[in-house]
């Protein structure tokens, strides 16, 4: 039988908070998760494979006429995030010029670094995209840049390398919070999908309650499940943020707006929330 809702899911801890306790029981024989990378993610929904789920949020802005996004559901961060570094042989003070090895798995972050670089340091980079092996990555590159527990997991063992937190440096130069993904939603499904829409919305803000309410259970299950120290795992989740109020909004149109001026979007671009009541249309909110 075919379900009514192909719901997506990116393959990192940082979205486990929003996932966690959500009941898939309660919604086995109406929707269907399509687990993915972030720019697989990203793809899917563009081709209307996906109906709703977490997106990059730079992906958001190149399809906003034609999504929405779920009310107070992202992951952002204001200052360090702990899974999106720039690996570097050299301090970024001295790689003007240099050559940089993206990972293929991102849209947001590569994006982000862009804007670092080319606006607020002023740096002539050039580019190339692999796949998320740090080793690999940089074999012909002076730096790498990786994200989710790719990041995570090459940070615990990058040795003799400088290693930079990009939400940090976006913290350092704009003050601003910074999203980096968005539960969208296909405007075209709403009208026949409405019900079940706000039932999967309240069991994702259900689950972001309970895992805040008490983190121990999530804490041990990515101990387990992917190394690293219990300590350190309490840390990464302290500083990530699930929510999207105006301090997110404002950071992320802030962020649209300096990709568009650096010719990466068309155009600058809104977010239009969505909820069981209706759509909330924001407006552009100025620096």
């Amino acid at each position: 039988m075919q379900k009514s809702l192909r719901v997506g899911q990116i393959l990192y801890t940082n979205v486990l908070p929003v996932y966690f306790y959500f009941d898939q029981a309660k919604f086995e024989d109406r929707i269907e998760f399509i687990r993915q990378v972030p720019a697989q993610l990203n793809t899917a929904m563009a081709n209307g494979e996906i109906d709703l789920g977490p997106i990059s949020s730079f992906s958001y802005a190149e399809h906003a006429s034609e999504y929405v996004a779920l009310a107070d559901l992202s992951v952002s961060a204001k200052g360090r995030v702990g899974s999106l570094f720039l690996f570097s042989k050299k301090p970024i003070e001295q790689i003007n010029g240099a050559k940089i090895a993206l990972t293929n798995t991102s849209a947001t972050t590569v994006n982000l670094l862009k804007i670092i670089l080319h606006k607020f340091y002023d740096y002539e980079i050039s580019y190339v995209t692999q796949e998320p092996i740090l080793q690999e990555m940089l074999e012909d590159a002076d730096a790498a840049l990786l994200i989710g527990d790719d990041a995570i997991s090459a940070e615990r063992t990058a040795k003799d390398l400088h290693v930079y937190d990009l939400g940090e440096l976006w913290h350092q130069f704009t003050g601003y919070s910074m999203t980096f993904a968005i539960w969208a939603l296909r405007r075209a499904v709403i009208a026949d999908q409405h019900d079940l829409i706000a039932e999967v919305h309240a069991s994702f803000l259900e689950s972001k309650r309970k895992t805040r309410a008490n983190t121990a259970p999530l804490i041990d299950y990515v101990h387990t499940h992917f190394g690293g120290e219990k300590e350190q795992w309490i840390h990464y989740f302290q500083g990530l943020q699930h929510d999207f109020g105006d301090v997110q909004r404002i950071g992320l149109e802030y962020y649209y707006r300096c990709a568009a001026e650096l010719g990466l979007l068309s155009a600058p671009a809104t977010v239009d929330l969505w909820q069981a009541g209706g759509r909330q249309t924001n407006t552009t909110l100025t620096r």
